[in-house]
């Protein structure tokens, strides 16, 4: 690379992710072969349009690479339309909603604080200034159940016209069935907004939304799913809202697509079809455990919990996942192994010694447990 600089940048970050350990759930590491596309020249070719309907020419081959894209997903996730070109989870979920809604539309979503995501009707959003979001919580913050008998009569009294299952920070099996029963019962279309375990639901490990009735899932590409940034509109059969949802992508809120990162996801879809084959105790803030614990190689993030009492930038709990180290080898022993070092330094996080000891664990289970080029 001519840039120094920049190449120093990239290597110096590629040698953090060799030698630490990755727990925020929302990261995971591509494949070789993924990355390869993601940096192909067809980052070079504008696209506006679809498979045979585009605004330039020269389209052969990227026509071709959108429509095996839009294959594979529906092969791995049971469903006859795929849009492919949002270029994140948020634009996404913004797509569905502009395509099903007209402003001042009740939508009914989990609340940030039990676990809901901040396009899910966060009155800083977008779309919480257009439409309005009434919200379902736990029953429990304890046991993390779901209050379905109050989410149906949340529906009944606010008539929602769409329904979303789905979450940023939570961690049970929801139900399906009994969102769909709601739904029915008050006239609602529902999404399943399925970022954080779209690669669990393809893998066969999770329920499909779709099993159970739902309409649209929206995903990201690159947390489970192990492929590039950027996310999905699957929908199960219904072709007049596919055609909708088509047209709130282009032209609606996006131009071009990123035909790169297009080739990228046909790519991890592939790969994802093959896998699939075989397969406040401690006192510590959030934040202090967020910088703590990086200092000695494990990356997550600071999050706030049900009810929690402090900042938002300051919050009571933290949030980590295994995608990338299952991704990297490691089994129950050494994520057992990870937990025990983390309560370790949290436990002591003002001893230099054991941080340094602990660090050099970390790095010795990086180096065992290497990022591997390939999947498949």
């Amino acid at each position: 690379m001519r840039d120094k600089l920049v190449e120093k940048l990239i290597k110096a970050e590629e040698k953090r992710q060799r030698e630490g350990l990755e727990l925020i759930p929302s990261e995971n590491y591509v494949s070789e072969d993924v990355l390869k596309a993601n940096g192909s020249v067809f980052t070079n070719k504008y696209s506006e349009g679809y498979p045979g309907r585009r605004y330039y020419g020269g389209q052969d081959f990227t026509d071709q690479i959108e429509r095996l894209a839009i294959e594979r997903v529906c092969k791995l996730f049971n469903c006859k339309f795929a849009n492919v070109q949002p270029h994140s989870g948020a634009p996404a979920n913004l797509a569905v909603y502009a395509a099903l809604l007209e402003p001042g539309d009740t939508v009914l979503g989990m609340d940030l604080s039990h676990g809901g995501h901040l396009t899910h009707g966060h009155p800083m959003t977008l779309p919480a200034k257009i439409y309005k979001f009434v919200t379902y919580k736990m029953k429990n913050s304890e046991t993390g159940e779901i209050d379905y008998e109050d989410m149906r009569r949340v529906a009944i009294a606010n008539k929602p016209k769409l329904i979303i299952a789905g979450f940023s920070a939570y961690s049970r099996t929801l139900d399906y069935k009994k969102f769909v029963e709601i739904a029915r019962e008050v006239g609602a279309i529902t999404m399943a907004d399925m970022a954080h375990i779209a690669g669990l639901i393809a893998a066969g490990v999770l329920r499909n939304p779709f099993a159970d009735g739902f309409d649209i899932i929206t995903s990201t590409t690159h947390k489970t799913l192990r492929g590039p940034r950027g996310g999905i509109i699957l929908t199960r059969e219904n072709e007049e809202i596919a055609k909708k949802i088509d047209k709130s992508i282009f032209p609606g809120i996006q131009g071009g697509p990123h035909m790169h990162i297009v080739a990228a996801k046909a790519v991890a879809f592939g790969e994802a079809m093959t896998l699939a084959d075989v397969f406040g105790s401690l006192g510590v803030t959030g934040k202090e455990a967020q910088t703590v614990l990086d200092e000695v190689g494990i990356t997550l993030n600071m999050n706030a919990i049900a009810g929690d009492t402090r900042k938002p930038l300051d919050p009571s709990g933290i949030r980590f996942g295994t995608p990338a180290i299952t991704t990297r080898g490691f089994k129950e022993k050494e994520c057992a192994k990870v937990a025990e070092l983390m309560i370790k330094v949290l436990k002591n996080k003002d001893d230099k010694k054991l941080k340094e000891s602990a660090h050099k664990e970390i790095k010795t289970l990086a180096k065992k447990f290497p990022i591997p080029k390939r999947f498949v």
